[in-house]
């Protein structure tokens, strides 16, 4: 008598399909964003005390080596959105109706174990070839030696180190693009639905080139927001940091739709 075969009963991941964004969406995002941090106020303190933590990380790092601060600033890059993961969960909670509980945004990321730990791989690649290519222009450029902390805004600050400046933004503009397209609604989708890395990273550079004004000014918005925050030592990223990972689910919500959505072509706008 022949056993029958066995047949895998889990449900399928949803199909994901980008979904058309309006001008005016990033800022509800932020809006949101704000809202559900004032709704789980503990929980935002303590990622944005790792986000503060990360910053004064860069800081040092900077004063001590400036030539490996591009590398530094990749690997928080590369970082923060993983960190952000337990707001990701704070959101979601909060939007099915439920009270957010710290243990669960620590341990959020356990759900999708495999798919999460190849896109840290992939992602630790694109790290190191960031930093490598960093240290290179570095190199090209003060091939007679580094230039000192003391003296480094004075070198840089002549014009005739114009085409470091350039070289040096472009190659980090590259890699930071990269990073932002492959992961902006990556992560959550992850989370929310269980989809494995390469679905994740495709479907967010589909979004990101249906939307590419709309996510340009997202990530400009990110990205001003960031870099403002580093006055003061980065204190205040002890709440933008909480306020830009909840509105990034936020994000991602208006930005992908499963199997029930119309294709990308025909969402309104």
């Amino acid at each position: 008598m022949q056993a029958s075969p066995v047949t895998d009963t889990r449900a399928p991941a949803a199909a994901l399909h980008p979904c058309r964004l309006r001008w005016n969406q990033p800022w509800q995002w932020l809006a949101l964003g704000v809202r559900d941090v004032l709704r789980a106020p503990a929980i935002a303190l303590f990622y944005g005390l790792c986000f503060w933590a990360m910053a004064l990380m860069m800081a040092w790092v900077f004063r001590a080596s400036p030539e490996y601060a591009m590398a530094t600033a990749s690997g928080c890059l590369l970082v923060g959105p993983f960190m952000a993961m337990g707001l990701y969960e704070v959101s979601r909670q909060l939007e099915s109706g439920g009270a957010p509980r710290f243990s669960e945004s620590l341990t959020c990321w356990e759900r999708n174990l495999s798919g999460m730990g190849m896109l840290v791989m992939v992602l630790l690649v694109l790290e190191m070839l960031w930093a490598r290519a960093a240290m290179v222009v570095f190199a090209v450029f003060f091939d007679t030696g580094m230039p000192t902390t003391a003296t480094l805004m004075q070198t840089l600050l002549r014009w005739e180190n114009w085409e470091f400046l350039a070289v040096y933004a472009a190659v980090g503009g590259v890699f930071a693009a990269l990073v932002f397209a492959s992961t902006v609604v990556a992560l959550p989708a992850m989370l929310d639905r269980g989809t494995d890395a390469l679905t994740a990273c495709i479907t967010s550079m589909r979004v990101v080139c249906l939307n590419l004004p709309v996510m340009a000014l997202w990530g400009l918005l990110i990205a001003a927001l960031v870099i403002l925050s580093m006055g003061w030592g980065g204190v205040f990223l002890l709440i933008v940091g909480p306020v830009l990972g909840c509105a990034s689910w936020h994000a991602y919500r208006d930005s992908v739709a499963g199997d029930a959505a119309a294709p990308a072509g025909e969402e309104g706008t």
